[in-house]
């Protein structure tokens, strides 16, 4: 078992442990122990039965034989008690957005509620209504998790789905017969949510593949199996296809695995009009094969620049080739530093010296700091003597690493009003400024004023996630997008791409629209620890798929730059 799997587990055995009313110390040693084991630098395999798992922050005596016990055999009996003496119905319940541990419990032991649908049908009968703690604002809440849940049922996020299909294709390029595969399907193309999984191999023995990959550890059920063609139900949940196809076929299967299917549709008309047929086996004049070596042959054979993956959307990349004027679309390596990184200043778990490092080891030439302002207090923001303190450790950090800029800023909380969370004087203080959403808002309500009161400070630099949305468990606020793009470029704020898996936010569908506005676009991890730096790398996804170019990423910038950028805007507001 790897970190990921361990840190699950024990963030379940919290979990239960407050569906059970065990005292809340108790919980929390398990939540703890999760997060230092997925902060873990080595790997669990190797620390494991001697002192330097006890040494980790967090885990004692008791937790580290729990550890030792999962990692060896794959298993711990308490986990098991504790699944036993709660219903699976009622851990299901929590991916409800805004029902917690403690109300569950008050549902299951009060009403007999065990599964979702007992607690919908419990909703419709108004059965909440008189209970205490809840009543029917409550439970009107309730049954909009409920509808958002079930849209998204069987969902997963690209970040979690990547990690699965990743570590799948690891163990399929270990069968000795197969001789290339990738994924395929919309994990290729970085849709931000994933339905299932796709991956396509090549192989002369296709049946002996087939077969290897049944039998994988991963899988858990195995739905239907044939010589070239293997579909199974992972131990995650995620639903897995595997096509394998002769090597000569590689090409046109990775194509037509990885859609969408409307780009397809479109690329099969096209080729119709050309006279050539188009299917998974190749490209084809009447009978004859126009081979291709890849996929950028396979555009060229139809007369067109070869599309990224993330572009096959059908939403214009295919006249766009045809007329040669695809994006250059930004890299990973196009980025040369990074804003919104929290330390435990408020709400992260690294220092400003360790995000230092670790932006350092990962070649980035920058970094702003910013932790939570005052009003979030559940995230201890900063007071006036917080922030004074932490710009003198940032002065000493830098004296001591001058290979990298670090910038003073902070997450400033837009109040209900749309004013920032601290007077001038204070934000006089920072280089820059994110402000951003936290509290005081509901889903379908428009906050489109709030926001662009925020942005029409002089101060703001950028807007930070600005839909507020988190995937899979919360709809974003209501925004008239376009009035806030405008705003955004009238004030020349940027906007961030929050590139965080749970939220990345801005959506991409929108960043069409803000290049064509000329609006600059930073692509920000809010890491809270070091290792959320990586996050990065689905921002670039993102920006990718929204068409962006390295010049439209305010974060491509040299140091030189951006510090230039920043002084001058913060000169021309001080003035």
């Amino acid at each position: 078992m790897d970190k990921k799997q361990v840190a699950a587990i024990l963030n379940e055995i919290g979990l239960l442990l407050e569906l059970k009313g065990e005292s809340p110390f108790k919980s929390r040693a398990y939540y703890n122990g999760a997060r230092s084991v997925e902060m873990m630098t080595e790997e669990l395999t190797t620390v494991v039965g001697d002192d330097r798992l006890r040494e980790l922050p967090g885990i004692g005596e008791a937790l580290a034989e729990k550890i030792t016990e999962l990692v060896k055999t794959g298993r711990i009996a308490y986990y098991e008690e504790l699944r036993e003496a709660i219903p699976d119905g009622v851990v299901a319940m929590l991916k409800i957005p805004g029902l917690g541990p403690k109300k569950a419990k008050v549902l299951y032991q009060e009403l007999g509620i065990s599964s979702v649908g007992e607690l919908e049908y419990a909703c419709k009968e108004n059965r909440l209504v008189t209970l205490k703690g809840f009543g029917a604002k409550t439970q009107a809440k309730f049954l909009a998790g409920i509808e958002y849940l079930k849209r998204f049922q069987g969902s997963f996020r690209l970040a979690d789905a990547k990690y699965w299909a990743e570590e799948l294709l690891s163990e399929l390029k270990s069968c000795p017969w197969v001789i290339e595969g990738e994924i395929a399907g919309s994990i290729r193309r970085a849709k931000e949510i994933v339905k299932d999984l796709d991956l396509v191999a090549s192989s002369g023995e296709p049946a002996k593949v087939t077969e290897f990959f049944a039998q994988l550890p991963q899988v858990e059920k195995v739905i239907a199996h044939g010589d070239t063609k293997v579909s199974v139900k992972l131990e995650c949940g995620l639903a897995a296809d595997l096509r394998v196809v002769q090597p000569e076929q590689f090409p046109y299967a990775l194509h037509h695995f990885t859609g969408s299917k409307e780009h397809n549709t479109e690329l099969r008309q096209l080729a119709k009009n050309m006279k050539l047929k188009i299917n998974e086996y190749g490209i084809f004049h009447g009978d004859e094969l126009i081979a291709c070596q890849d996929e950028r042959e396979f555009y060229r054979a139809l007369g067109m620049d070869y599309i990224p993956p993330e572009l096959r959307e059908n939403t214009g990349e295919i006249e766009a080739s045809l007329e040669g004027r695809l994006p250059e679309l930004v890299e990973r390596e196009d980025i040369k530093g990074t804003f919104h990184v929290h330390t435990h200043y408020s709400d992260g778990s690294s220092s400003i010296e360790e995000m230092v490092k670790g932006a350092l080891l990962r070649g980035y030439r920058y970094i702003g700091i910013s932790d939570h302002s005052q009003s979030a207090f559940y995230a201890g923001g900063l007071k006036v003597d917080d922030i004074l303190r932490q710009h003198e450790e940032i002065d000493r950090v830098q004296e001591m690493y001058p290979e990298i800029v670090i910038f003073k800023g902070i997450e400033s909380d837009i109040r209900t009003d749309g004013s920032l969370d601290y007077d001038d004087e204070v934000l006089a203080l920072f280089d820059f400024i994110i402000a951003s959403i936290h509290s005081h808002f509901k889903p379908g309500i428009d906050l489109t004023e709030r926001l662009t009161k925020a942005m029409s400070h002089p101060a703001v630099t950028m807007l930070g996630h600005p839909t507020g949305r988190l995937l899979l468990a919360r709809e974003g606020y209501r925004v008239d997008m376009e009035t806030l793009l405008k705003v955004a470029r009238e004030k020349q704020v940027i906007i961030e791409l929050n590139a965080s898996p749970s939220r990345l936010d801005l959506d991409w569908r929108h960043f069409r629209r803000a290049k064509e506005l000329g609006l600059m676009i930073s692509i920000n991890p809010d890491a809270h620890q070091v290792e959320e730096l990586d996050d990065l790398a689905y921002g670039v996804l993102m920006a990718r798929k929204g068409w962006l170019e390295a010049g439209d990423v305010f974060n491509t910038m040299s140091p030189r730059r951006v510090k230039r950028y920043l002084e001058e805007r913060r000169q021309r507001w001080l003035a």
